[in-house]
């Protein structure tokens, strides 16, 4: 499943995170890409051990979970924290997929079900860097207004495209979601959102009530807490 969440910030917290970027220390982006990464990344990347890579990752991890979207698509139990890069002057990053296994800066690792992106540039503010991500139906082109977020299978092959003009500026990281594979991620989630659109249309009604135990039965058989 691939889905665009808007507004995950706020435009005014996007707008504030990007002002504290453009005044930010970079380094070279493939500090954090595995062998095959490093041979298609050309970005620059904040360190992740930054004050204002924590700073800014604590907002993003507190938005999070005050984002119904977010929480019912994702079904997150573990987010690795998030790290923020920057693509101007032609960088690119040509096609990868994301490492399986990530190690947590406080021990430990995570296994990475799902990335995300979480645009803080406009679209009108550069040119280019349009997150294309494959799945059976082909590319899909992705570029978010700041402060939105699009959530895809880390399984997927993905790339983004040079950026001609101006900066773009994002925040990415994983999760390890409570439901590992992403069919039945994606089954749970459209029977969340009908049990949600049948709710506002007919109210608390008794049929509901079924479909909600079959939610929370599937959740139970297919989680791996």
């Amino acid at each position: 499943m691939l889905l665009e969440i808007p507004e995950i910030l706020t435009p005014p917290q996007a707008a504030e995170m990007r002002a504290a970027l453009q005044q930010a220390e970079w380094v070279d982006g493939r500090v954090t890409a595995g062998h095959q990464s490093a041979q298609a990344k050309r970005n620059r990347q904040l360190p992740a051990d930054s004050a204002l890579a924590r700073e800014l990752g604590e907002v993003i991890l507190r938005a999070l979970p005050a984002n119904g979207l977010f929480m019912s698509a994702a079904l997150p139990q573990r987010v690795f924290p998030p790290l923020f890069n920057r693509y101007e002057g032609g960088e690119h990053f040509h096609n990868h997929v994301d490492n399986a296994i990530r190690r947590l800066p406080s021990g430990g690792q995570i296994r990475t079900d799902l990335s995300c992106t979480l645009f803080l540039s406009d679209p009108g503010d550069y040119e280019g860097g349009e997150l294309l991500i494959d799945d059976t139906y082909g590319a899909h082109s992705v570029k978010l207004p700041a402060g939105s977020l699009v959530l895809y299978p880390s399984t997927s092959l993905h790339r983004v495209t040079p950026v001609t003009r101006g900066s773009r500026i994002s925040a990415f990281f994983w999760l390890q979601s409570l439901v590992r594979d992403d069919g039945q991620r994606t089954l749970l989630f459209d029977l969340d959102m009908s049990i949600n659109r049948l709710r506002q249309e007919l109210g608390e009604h008794e049929s509901l009530v079924a479909q909600t135990g079959v939610y929370h039965n599937l959740l139970r058989r297919w989680s791996e807490p």
